[in-house]
């Protein structure tokens, strides 16, 4: 893959394409079949030079991936809205990944091994808080892998701040907005006892997403 426009804004570094992925928690994956594109948010996870994935195996465009069709897997982060002096020059600081290749649809105990992992990378620890994962659910979800190589692989970033143009007015106010994504205050199931402590995991994910200043803390998003 090769980057073609705005070249400057091109990340090379595989360190953090890494970071990057971890620290997000969903995407894009998209292939084409028969002439057809098919597009489905996921959830996903890295595990060394791969991602992860998993669905029900009625899910089309995931049955497409098991059966070799290519695919691209985006991840968007959106950091900083950028104000400017006049309508076309408004912007964004953002993080974006593309990984793109074939899946293998995992089985045997490679599935299972991946049912786990997606678990713990996303929230690490939560295995063995949790129950086994039934046969028969199993059974019903497809797990896959996309590699991801050289040469397969784009990462472009905008950071920075804005700089005051000479033409604007001195009433015109230019900036930028940070935006973060947070952890809110848990919520329990419905008819749980509210008193169960939470689990380790679950206070070690919070903890790595804190609000900055206290707002909308009983709401997970973006501030």
């Amino acid at each position: 893959m090769r980057l073609t426009r705005k070249p400057d804004r091109g990340v090379d570094d595989r360190a953090a394409l890494d970071a990057f992925l971890d620290e997000q928690l969903s995407g894009v994956l998209a292939t084409v079949h028969e002439g057809r594109p098919h597009v489905i948010p996921i959830a996903y996870a890295r595990d060394g030079d791969r991602l992860l994935f998993h669905g029900s195996t009625g899910a089309g465009a995931l049955r497409m991936a098991a059966d070799g069709a290519p695919v691209s897997f985006c991840v968007h982060a959106v950091d900083a809205i950028r104000l400017s002096y006049n309508g076309l020059h408004h912007s964004v600081n953002y993080r974006s990944a593309v990984v793109e290749g074939v899946a293998t649809r995992l089985t045997g105990d490679e599935h299972w091994a991946a049912l786990d992992l997606l678990v713990d990378l996303l929230v690490p620890g939560r295995n063995s808080e949790i129950v086994p994962v039934a046969s028969k659910d199993a059974a019903k979800t497809m797990t896959l892998a996309l590699p991801i190589s050289d040469g397969h692989w784009l990462m472009k970033a905008r950071t920075g701040q804005l700089a005051r143009a000479d033409e604007v007015p001195d009433d015109v106010w230019m900036g930028t907005v940070p935006l973060t994504l947070v952890a809110g205050e848990p919520v329990p199931a419905t008819g749980q006892d509210p008193g169960l402590p939470l689990p380790a995991s679950v206070r070690r994910f919070v903890a790595a997403r804190p609000n900055p200043d206290g707002r909308d803390a009983d709401r997970p998003g973006v501030v």
